[in-house]
């Protein structure tokens, strides 16, 4: 069973937090390292299951220590691993993470096995899928990869949504199979040319990405809330005040809920409320996964802070 279908990468983050980042040719001391599992497709599967959803997770990692890691994690958060494949030629995906004293974090990512994923490994899946309602992908796999995906998820009647990050890897092309995109302000900015600031720009990039065939977006401002576009309407979605710890994976977490929301067959507005209490609560935690919220503890967080998600409102009266 798998209510949800992730395409993307599989990496071990190498975490180091320091006050400040060092300068070019510069040596400084950091404050702590954690060896933590990763990668943007991982990190979202490991999303849905967390929040109660049977999910597919689609990848490829090496024949190595850290390819072991990986899949026993995704295999203790209930993600099935079926559809990854292991690798000899290539080594699993790294990506080196520092983070400073804001939360605010910098990546350097070596795909590694990630790269070995084909469109091959993607027919033989889905073939074998047939009970996914969504599809959700990145980019820190081969765009081929990304496409092919795409097109055998709409054949299935999938709700695809496209989670174009890393900006350095987006590819137009993908846009034209998306349902959904999910950008953030960097991503917006490489894909339409406008720096989003506040709604007004926000507003702006939806109606360029309708133009460019794109009906539904949810542009993502960070601390400054999000837009949801859809149906020539949009409405902005307030953000939630928290004290960050790790920034890693919050927009992963983001289109885990995304996906979780709209497989319960919720809106985009109702989808994208519930995914900005998941993210907030991910960031107060380490780990691009192990920060990752459970539905108990969504439901924690939001009953100390007098939140409701759509779950609550449309089954019953009380918040949660």
């Amino acid at each position: 069973m798998g209510d949800i279908t992730v395409v993307g990468s599989i990496n071990i983050d190498i975490v180091v937090q320091t006050d400040l980042y060092p300068q070019r040719g510069e040596t400084i001391f950091g404050k702590q390292m954690n060896l933590l599992s990763g990668g943007k497709g991982a990190n979202q599967a490991t999303s849905c299951a967390r929040l109660g959803k049977s999910v597919y997770m689609i990848g490829s990692v090496g024949e190595d220590t850290y390819g072991d890691i990986l899949l026993d994690a995704l295999k203790e958060n209930k993600v099935n691993t079926t559809f990854i494949k292991r690798v000899q030629n290539s080594a699993t995906g790294c990506a080196i993470i520092t983070i400073d004293s804001t939360a605010e974090n910098t990546m350097l990512v070596v795909k590694g096995a990630n790269d070995e994923l084909t469109k091959s490994d993607i027919k033989q899946a889905f073939s074998q899928i047939e009970d996914s309602k969504v599809l959700l992908v990145q980019m820190e796999i081969p765009e081929e990869v990304v496409l092919e995906s795409m097109i055998e998820a709409r054949s299935k009647g999938m709700f695809i949504i496209l989670d174009p990050a890393p900006a350095e890897g987006i590819t137009v092309r993908a846009l034209e199979y998306a349902d959904l995109i999910v950008p953030n302000r960097q991503e917006t900015k490489q894909l339409t040319g406008i720096d989003v600031t506040d709604v007004d720009s926000a507003y702006k990039a939806a109606k360029y990405f309708e133009l460019i065939g794109v009906e539904n977006s949810i542009i993502k401002m960070a601390e400054k809330g999000s837009l949801v576009y859809t149906n020539g309407n949009s409405e902005f979605i307030e953000p939630i005040n928290v004290r960050a710890i790790d920034t890693v994976g919050a927009g992963d977490s983001y289109a885990g809920a995304i996906a979780c929301a709209l497989a319960d067959g919720q809106d985009l507005v109702s989808a994208a409320k519930f995914a900005t209490i998941v993210g907030a609560l991910k960031v107060t935690k380490l780990g691009a996964q192990a920060g990752i919220p459970t539905i108990d503890e969504i439901n924690q967080f939001c009953e100390e802070r007098n939140l409701t998600y759509y779950k609550l409102e449309n089954k019953s009266s009380t918040q949660a």
